[in-house]
């Protein structure tokens, strides 16, 4: 983190950067790209960003609209009407839920965007945000940023990864403003679960506490997408995020939505018109298009092909010694570390310099992480082959 005496010229940075430090992937990414400049070829099994491209006919439609001459205008805020209907009728295909395309969604720059605006438009500076650990850093970062108090709430292995609901009725909840929930779990791969979805919606009514789902990972290694939506009542006290980036190969693309009742969407609608204007319209409706992919595509993309390479993630989980539980969902593996290591970087470190393998420490994702490793499927099978064969030679 930010030193308070660090200044430049005189000039010193706001206080909120004291809170938080650069995102370890940025810092760590920069380590790893000067390895590679000096030829030592780093496998990363690190970072979630499908290596896969979209659907032809997305392609396809991106071009077409992009030659358009008045394609390259300035867009809606709560983007096209196309691209809101395809999203409603995206969440009633899979998940069998009814949104309103006119005012129960809000397509977002990607659902972290969305993590920035939906704090900006529930959480006063002072207030409390529910966070789950482990749990995706950026819920953490962006609270402490924006000046929230951030509390966290506990997952552990031996409760399956849910939340334990006895703690969390214990805990003094005044002021909590936020939960944020996430299944399939980041980073432990704990499936979702309906029974965990209508306990987290009963809670929010009880407590007046707004309950966001981020819900990227229901499509990957998962024959039954869920929803927090699913659950009767659930828009009138939650919201859903969901995004393109998984489930449809498009990390890049930076599309996701907000679904929820229409007063919550124009409270985070008033946020993000006065940040940003909306997507470039060939995006958006080459979205359009790929929510339309048929069966067989996620069929083959969100599972047949992660099944193959999960394959060989789990064998080199075995090879660096960790344990891990064989039902997880998503596009990750989490593994426990073996008892031989003091902490989890001193095999990190091993691994990365001495196999040249780029694998996640656990530790990033809060102090539940501690003892464990994080490897994505993001990477071909012959490179999986490669960092297996790598690994097994420096003899962990």
């Amino acid at each position: 983190m930010l030193q308070k005496s660090e200044s430049h010229n005189g000039v010193q940075p706001a206080r909120r950067l004291e809170k938080v430090s650069e995102y370890y992937f940025s810092r760590k990414l920069k380590e790893v790209a000067e390895m590679n400049r000096r030829g030592e070829d780093v496998i990363s099994l690190a970072i979630g960003s499908p290596d896969m491209p979209p659907s032809e006919a997305t392609v396809e439609e991106l071009c077409r609209v992009a030659h358009m001459p008045d394609a390259h205008g300035y867009q809606p805020t709560q983007g096209t009407p196309e691209l809101r209907g395809a999203m409603a009728r995206w969440y009633k295909r899979w998940y069998d839920v009814d949104l309103d395309p006119a005012s129960e969604i809000q397509p977002l720059i990607g659902s972290k965007e969305g993590i920035l605006h939906v704090t900006l438009a529930f959480v006063n500076p002072g207030d409390k945000v529910l966070v789950p650990d482990p749990g995706y850093p950026t819920y953490t970062s962006l609270s402490r940023i924006l000046g929230a108090e951030v509390v966290y709430y506990h997952l552990k292995p031996e409760n399956g990864w849910q939340p334990d609901f006895d703690e969390l009725e214990r805990m003094d909840l005044s002021g909590v403003r936020l939960l944020w929930s996430n299944y399939p779990h980041m980073p432990t791969g704990a499936p979702a679960s309906m029974e965990t979805y209508r306990r987290l919606v009963d809670f929010a009514a009880r407590h007046s506490i707004v309950v966001v789902n981020d819900n990227p990972y229901s499509f990957i290694l998962n024959d039954h997408p869920l929803s927090l939506l699913q659950v009767p009542g659930a828009k009138e006290h939650c919201i859903e995020f969901n995004s393109m980036s998984k489930s449809h190969n498009m990390p890049g693309w930076r599309i996701g939505l907000a679904a929820t009742n229409a007063t919550f969407i124009s409270w985070i609608l008033k946020i993000k018109s006065n940040i940003d204007s909306g997507t470039f319209r060939a995006l958006q409706l080459a979205a359009v298009k790929a929510y339309d992919n048929d069966d067989a595509w996620h069929r083959k993309a969100n599972i047949e092909t992660y099944a193959k390479r999960r394959v060989y993630a789990e064998q080199v989980m075995r090879a660096l010694g960790c344990t891990f539980d064989p039902g997880q969902k998503g596009m990750f593996l989490w593994g426990r570390i073996p008892e031989s290591y003091a902490n989890v970087e001193d095999l990190t470190e091993r691994v990365l310099h001495e196999a040249r393998v780029f694998i996640t420490p656990g530790f990033i994702f809060g102090e539940g992480g501690r003892r464990y490793v994080r490897i994505s499927l993001c990477a071909r099978e012959d490179k999986f082959a490669e960092a297996l064969r790598r690994i097994k030679n420096i003899n962990l």
